[in-house]
C-alpha cells in the first residue's frame, strides 16, 4: 500500500478546459494569474467535471465500495491529467482489512481497486480521480493504482484467480487510456520514484503477469 506524504496531494493543476471559464479568469485577468491560483478559482465554478452516477463502476464485474474522500483528491482525468501507467500494489494484509484502511480518514491512502485471491474486484475510486497509492504526487496524478490481497513473503498468495482477474482489469485501463503493455507503463509500487516500499515483491511473476494481461488486450472489452 502507498503512504501519501505531507502536501504531496495539496493542490492540483488546471485542466484543459479551464480556458473556457472566460468569466471567471476575467475577473481577475487570466494574464497575470499563477497557475496554482487559476486552478483554485477554476475548481470553485460549478459544472466543470464530468457527470458522475453514485456507485459507477469503470470495469464490468468490479464492486463499488467508496474510500473516505481523505484518501484521494477529485480529478477529471484524462482530461486534467493524462493516464498512462498503471501501479500494481499488495496489500500486505487481508481483502476485507484493505477496504477498511481505505475507508478511513486517518490513513491517509487507497488504490482505485483491490484484486482478491478469489478473483473478486472491489473499486473504491473512480479512476477520474487521484488516489494517494503511489507516495509520489506524479505517479499518483498520471497512474491506476491495483492493490492484491495478501503478502509479497507468500508466493500462495498470488492465485490463478488474481492473476486472471488482474490481468484483466489492467488491459481494460490500458484499452480506454492507450496505454503501452510494457514494463515501463505497468510497473510496482517498488519502482516508484521516492518510495520505501518493496511490493509487490520478488514473488511476483510479471513475466507470467504480463503475459495475461497482453492476451486479454486482445479479448472483447468488459465495459
Amino acid at each position: 500500500m502507498g503512504a501519501k506524504p505531507a502536501s504531496e496531494d495539496g493542490d492540483r493543476r488546471i485542466g484543459r478546459r479551464a480556458l473556457l471559464v472566460g468569466g471567471t479568469a476575467a475577473a481577475v485577468g487570466s494574464a497575470v494569474l499563477a497557475r496554482d491560483e487559476l486552478a483554485r478559482l477554476w475548481w470553485r465554478a460549478p459544472g466543470v467535471e464530468k457527470p458522475r452516477v453514485e456507485g459507477a463502476v469503470d470495469f464490468g464485474g468490479a464492486r463499488w465500495v467508496a474510500a473516505s474522500e481523505a484518501n484521494w483528491r477529485r480529478a477529471d482525468r484524462p482530461d486534467d491529467y493524462g493516464i498512462d501507467m498503471v501501479v500494481i500494489h499488495v496489500t500486505q494484509g487481508s481483502f476485507a482489512s484493505a477496504v477498511k484502511v481505505f475507508q478511513d480518514p486517518g490513513h491517509g491512502a487507497a488504490a482505485h481497486y483491490i484484486v482478491g485471491k478469489d478473483g473478486r474486484i472491489t473499486q473504491m475510486i473512480r479512476e477520474l480521480d487521484v488516489a494517494y497509492h503511489a507516495g509520489n504526487r506524479s505517479y499518483n496524478e498520471r497512474s491506476v493504482g491495483i492493490e492484491h490481497e495478501g503478502f509479497i513473503d507468500r508466493p500462495e498468495d498470488f492465485t490463478d484467480r488474481m492473476y486472471a482477474a488482474s490481468a484483466r482489469l489492467t488491459a481494460r485501463i490500458c484499452v480506454r487510456y492507450d496505454i503501452p503493455v510494457d514494463r515501463e507503463h505497468i510497473i510496482g509500487h517498488v519502482e516508484v520514484p521516492g518510495t520505501d516500499h518493496t511490493d509487490p515483491g520478488e514473488h511476483w511473476d510479471w513475466d507470467r503477469y504480463m503475459k495475461l494481461v497482453r492476451q486479454a488486450r486482445q479479448a472483447p472489452a468488459q465495459v
